[in-house]
């Protein structure tokens, strides 16, 4: 994984926004060639679309997903549709409690809402091998263009896949966690092998805590660290500079006030078996979080990526607040050990529309700015100070 050695690198957090006519054939029920066609072209112009925005870590903008979670069901045996009405997994959540007359319109139009339902039904295996060899096909033909630093894809943790797919097949949650982790370390591994990063995508993992009214921190933190140890055996074999772990609160436009804290779970965190972590920084509700870092205990050569624009509101960060931002980070984690990012991607479930496509692009451009900015500040004083590691 590279480090910003010489200027402060750029990436994000991977879903982007999809063409039209990509997200019309995708609602049909026979895809084809066509589809399969069309994905490979949205892919080749995302690729192009970052490299001329001046990212350096990029991504295949999840153009063959209808969302960053609910893609497995096409790549893991077991599960069958539910018949259960669906909702929204924050309908009951702190979050809609507290402010249920705001949250009404987004419980009804959200397409996360309208996405078809799964269960377990039987034993899980991992079917998903030409899925993502295409995935891996198709964003190797886009580079072969463009110059990019490095390249990731994306995958779910076992349990995101846990908690939205009802487990009426496995005799306990445990059982069934472990067997999703088990199925997902095969397409962890195809990614890794075919010369990607890996990016776990974990929202679950600090939003768990916003979904029942009633739980409480000590709760959830022993939940979470059930999951990081399922998470961790199914990333076993793979190294850690090879894994990029990303975790966010999920809920976009909103109040926030019952995310999380992450001075509650930043140790927990850490435990995840990646050399890279992409988390939430910019939003309102966290933007002053950076400090947690200056008394966190980095694993050996990890790096961070904490997001300096945020889709959580439409107005586009100034450069020099991101370059700000950026240079927080730095101060405690040291230049070298912070690549630039964003809170969460910009399309998580396709058709999604609370960030408007060119209003996405210019948050971008304005993290690549900014980051040029800090680069010239960074390396034109003296080294900021080192972080603190694991003896």
């Amino acid at each position: 994984m590279q480090r910003s050695t010489a200027r402060i690198l750029t990436t994000h957090a991977g879903s982007l926004p999809r063409p039209a006519d990509l997200l019309e054939m995708a609602r049909r029920p026979e895809r084809g060639d066509a589809y399969a066609a069309r994905v490979k072209r949205a892919v080749a112009d995302v690729v192009r679309e970052q490299v001329q925005h001046g990212l350096d870590v990029i991504d295949d903008g999840e153009m063959s997903k209808p969302s960053f979670i609910t893609y497995v069901t096409e790549r893991l045996s077991g599960f069958a549709p539910s018949t259960e009405p669906g909702t929204l997994p924050w309908a009951g959540s702190k979050e809609v409690t507290a402010f249920p007359e705001f949250y009404a319109p987004m419980l009804r139009e959200s397409p996360n809402a309208a996405a078809p339902r799964f269960a377990c039904t039987g034993p899980i295996t991992y079917v998903g091998q030409a899925q993502v060899q295409t995935d891996i096909a198709n964003l190797k033909a886009a580079l072969a263009g463009v110059t990019a630093a490095e390249a990731f894809i994306p995958a779910i943790s076992p349990s995101n896949v846990e908690g939205r797919q009802k487990n009426v097949y496995y005799k306990t949650n445990e059982e069934y966690l472990f067997a999703i982790a088990e199925a997902m370390h095969e397409e962890y591994t195809a990614i890794v092998d075919a010369g990607f990063l890996l990016q776990i995508d974990d929202p679950r993992l600090v939003t768990y805590y916003i979904a029942s009214p009633t739980s409480t921190v000590a709760e959830c933190r022993q939940w979470a660290l059930a999951r990081v140890e399922a998470l961790n055996h199914a990333l076993r074999g793979i190294p850690r500079d090879r894994v990029r772990f990303h975790t966010c609160y999920s809920i976009n436009m909103g109040p926030r006030v019952h995310d999380m804290a992450l001075k509650d779970i930043v140790d927990v965190i850490l435990k995840v078996n990646a050399g890279a972590y992409s988390f939430e920084a910019a939003n309102p509700r966290h933007d002053h979080e950076w400090r947690v870092w200056e008394g966190a205990t980095l694993p050996e050569g990890a790096l961070l990526i904490p997001g300096v624009i945020t889709q959580s509101t439409v107005l586009v960060e100034h450069p020099e607040l991101v370059a700000d931002r950026i240079e927080r980070f730095a101060s405690v984690a040291g230049r070298e050990n912070v690549i630039a990012g964003a809170d969460c991607g910009f399309a998580t479930f396709a058709g999604s529309t609370e960030i408007h496509p060119s209003v996405a692009w210019a948050k971008l451009q304005a993290l690549v700015d900014g980051a040029q900015i800090a680069s010239r500040r960074l390396w034109g004083r003296a080294e900021a100070r080192p972080p603190r590691r694991d003896p």
